[in-house]
């Protein structure tokens, strides 16, 4: 085989392969935020009970740690996404995909940051001798505070720029050659119902149907991601457009 076919072979081959990867990190997020949402957080706090909430979190530590472990993981496996989803369609229209990363990597940081109030419950509750001046019941209710202002940082900061980050995608989708376009039509959906969650009063209303689009959206993307990847040859097509 020839090097010049070689390395043609190779050419077409990798949007396939870093679509792949993409898939893997995109389901990867997925199941981490599946875990601590379903496994842990709607396990262990209960809402408007501070007193159930500091209980079930003090029996259940390890399982608190590896929630916040789970956050860490969708964290860190979003920011791969978002690298590996920028190289994929920076053929497609450049400066579309840069500010599709920025708002990805923003919403990133913003989960990073409310995550660490994961924290708080564990440093409240632990008994440390300084925090004695407060009563049992003011400790219980401060750390239900704190992973209340988790979630509000999470929900109405987050997920709108998460949101504004998959309608970026579902544009750079819907413009591309080498993406079946219904996946961009779903992805164009789900950003638009997260950016609901910048009132939080209509975003309460339509719960759960707020949560349709996003997760379908996503999660059909994702296995066309990890299963058929991209058109290569077409994405090399619109690749060599761009720079011509």
């Amino acid at each position: 085989m020839s090097t010049a076919l070689m390395m043609e072979r190779t050419a077409v081959a990798s949007p396939r392969l870093n679509a792949r990867i993409a898939g893997v990190f995109y389901l990867l997020t997925i199941m981490a935020r599946m875990f601590v949402e379903i496994f842990v957080r709607n396990r262990l706090v209960v809402s408007d009970n501070a007193a159930a909430t500091a209980t079930n979190i003090m029996a259940h530590q390890s399982l608190w740690w590896w929630g916040f472990a789970g956050d860490i993981i969708a964290f860190a496996s979003y920011i791969a996404l978002t690298a590996l989803l920028y190289e994929l369609f920076k053929p497609v229209h450049r400066n579309l995909s840069v500010v599709a990363a920025f708002f990805s990597l923003t919403a990133s940081m913003v989960q990073a940051i409310s995550s660490l109030f994961h924290f708080a419950p564990l440093v409240l509750l632990e008994g440390t001798p300084y925090l004695r001046a407060f009563t049992a019941e003011q400790l219980q209710a401060l750390a239900l505070v704190f992973l209340r202002l988790r979630a509000a940082a999470y929900h109405n900061i987050g997920l709108v720029f998460f949101g504004l980050y998959l309608l970026l995608v579902g544009i750079l989708i819907l413009r591309s050659i080498f993406v079946p376009r219904i996946f961009g039509v779903l992805m164009v959906l789900a950003g638009l119902s997260y950016l609901l969650f910048l009132s939080p009063q209509l975003m309460w209303s339509l719960q759960p149907y707020i949560l349709v689009f996003p997760a379908v959206g996503q999660i059909s993307l994702t296995l066309w991601l990890l299963v058929m990847g991209v058109n290569a040859r077409r994405w090399q097509e619109q690749a060599d457009a761009a720079t011509n």
